[in-house]
């Protein structure tokens, strides 16, 4: 009886885990790019390997080399860095987000990121020298690798003009409007950084929304 119910309780954890990375896998790619195929989409959960971290851990530090690229299956990430001894944050992750250290991943060089959960989080991970060998043999995995670089893009470029000539309050919207997530569950302290703002004004804004 207890082998029985100890596999039957392993069966359950299985079916748990699978589900979780079919569903993150689904999210990213149909933000990205929803006319994959279910067999391409199978081809891209085999690429991924599971990571649990827990909330307050740094599992990516600054002057590494980093390989892989990141999905985030439960929970949320921050990467962040030091400036003049202060502490930014640069990106939130959660649910179905892709992210990575761009010029270490990419290019080869150290990296400048920190990157910390926020909450006890479970990632997916690959290494991009296997997901780009892999988009060799599956044009649904090219288009989908072109699309997230394009978001990319267009992401840096809006957040450099927001950042220039928006006010306070309208970045606090934007971010409120296309990430609501963040606003739920990110410490205040955390998005003001990200926003370029005091935790003041912060509170100033938020109160003037109610």
């Amino acid at each position: 009886m207890s082998k029985q119910f100890n596999e039957s309780k392993q069966n359950i954890q299985m079916n748990h885990q699978q589900s979780l990375l079919s569903q993150t896998v689904d999210l990213l790619i149909n933000s990205r790019y929803p006319e994959m195929d279910r067999n391409t989409r199978k081809e891209f959960e085999a690429l991924l390997r599971p990571q649990t971290v827990r909330k307050g851990e740094v599992f990516m530090n600054e002057g590494e080399y980093s390989k892989d690229l990141f999905v985030v299956g439960q929970g949320m990430i921050r990467q962040y860095y030091y400036k003049k001894g202060k502490d930014i944050t640069e990106h939130f992750s959660y649910e179905g987000c892709l992210f990575l250290s761009i010029k270490s991943t990419l290019w080869g060089e150290p990296n400048h990121l920190f990157a910390e959960a926020l909450e006890d989080t479970i990632l997916y991970r690959t290494s991009l020298a296997g997901f780009q060998e892999a988009t060799k043999q599956h044009w649904g995995l090219n288009i989908f690798y072109r699309k997230v670089l394009e978001y990319s893009l267009v992401v840096s470029q809006e957040k450099a003009y927001e950042w220039r000539f928006n006010t306070a309050k309208e970045k606090y919207e934007i971010l409120l409007k296309n990430h609501p997530e963040v606003v739920k569950r990110a410490p205040l302290f955390h998005i003001a950084s990200y926003l370029n703002m005091t935790p003041e004004t912060l509170s100033r804004v938020r109160s003037s929304l109610l």
